[in-house]
């Protein structure tokens, strides 16, 4: 059991302070009963003691005190929770081919515009991930549940030089592939949306691509941004950049994918309408601290109602 408010724990060192005053208290009155020498007559004129009864009540205050400081200091134990493996992979192309304006206001703007109102109308069971890539490919946020993460990965991404679609769509199949403890063995239902705008520069093949995606059952989905008019200025040179609709459409049809434009991207809701479901489980800390309140008022009942049967009175 972990603590998510530790600090707070140092209240339990008052407790030792507290018993060790209701000791002293006793013994003290032990002395004041001792001075009376006459043991015989004090026998009789005495009530008979409650002997350890007279103790229970204050066993269980000190009892209750400890379960209350334990709640207060906000205990939390680790429980599985359900949760649902389905998994979408969002590639963005990051090549310098992508700051080009013949898609408003730039190629990079509009994909990453479209990643976002993606990954934000996905539906909340759905895990999202982010690769980018340019001359090679990188996870830039693992798949998971947290949109924000993804969101925020999104505004990191820079441009750089060639285009490595295959790598991209190999680095994805990895992120699905090591998503969690059992996807090497039972692999989650997912899907790739691959946003580029050029042909494959980089890396391995696209048609090494197509048949990884095709063994791992995992369909890409593309989006091309650009015209054939496109043109970017690179080291003060002015460079034609047309985009290839046959190299994304043939990566989409050959993994059973949907090829898209930036246009028709806007229809991205089949990606995930077949996506089934796959039921996983993952370890959170969870607050507990309501069960030790729970014992505090069990053993506070208990306290009252042993005072009240013994003694007429509440502790």
């Amino acid at each position: 059991m972990t603590f998510l408010s530790p600090e707070r724990l140092w209240i339990l060192t008052l407790l030792p302070l507290l018993a060790a005053a209701y000791v002293l208290q006793q013994l003290r009155r032990r002395q004041y009963t001792l001075r009376f020498t006459n043991l015989a007559l004090l026998a009789t004129v005495a009530p008979r003691r409650p002997g350890w009864r007279r103790h229970a009540a204050a066993v269980l205050f000190l009892g209750m005190l400890t379960a209350l400081v334990i709640g207060y200091a906000r205990p939390a134990a680790t429980v599985r929770v359900p949760r649902d493996r389905a998994t979408i992979m969002v590639a963005i192309d990051v090549s310098l081919s992508m700051q080009a304006t013949d898609v408003a206001p730039t190629r990079i703007a509009a994909a990453k515009a479209a990643a976002r109102t993606f990954i934000q109308d996905l539906p909340a069971r759905f895990n999202v991930g982010v690769v980018g890539f340019a001359g090679s490919a990188d996870v830039i946020a693992a798949p998971s549940a947290d949109r924000q993460t993804a969101l925020a990965s999104i505004d990191q991404l820079q441009l750089d030089r060639s285009t490595a679609i295959g790598e991209a769509v190999f680095t994805c199949l990895q992120a699905i592939a090591t998503f969690d403890a059992q996807a090497a063995a039972n692999p989650p239902p997912a899907h790739i949306v691959l946003m580029s705008d050029g042909d494959n520069t980089a890396g391995r093949s696209v048609s090494e691509a197509v048949d990884a995606a095709r063994a791992a059952n995992v369909p890409v989905s593309t989006i091309a941004f650009g015209t054939d008019w496109g043109t970017v200025t690179i080291d003060g040179q002015t460079i034609p950049v047309n985009v290839s609709k046959e190299t994304l459409r043939a990566l989409a049809d050959g993994t059973k994918g949907k090829a898209y434009t930036a246009d028709t991207g806007g229809s991205l809701s089949e990606v995930y309408s077949g996506i089934g479901s796959s039921l996983g489980f993952k370890n959170e800390n969870r607050d507990v601290g309501d069960r030790y309140t729970g014992i505090a008022l069990l053993l506070a009942f208990a306290a009252g109602a042993l005072s009240l049967a013994w003694f007429s009175r509440l502790p």
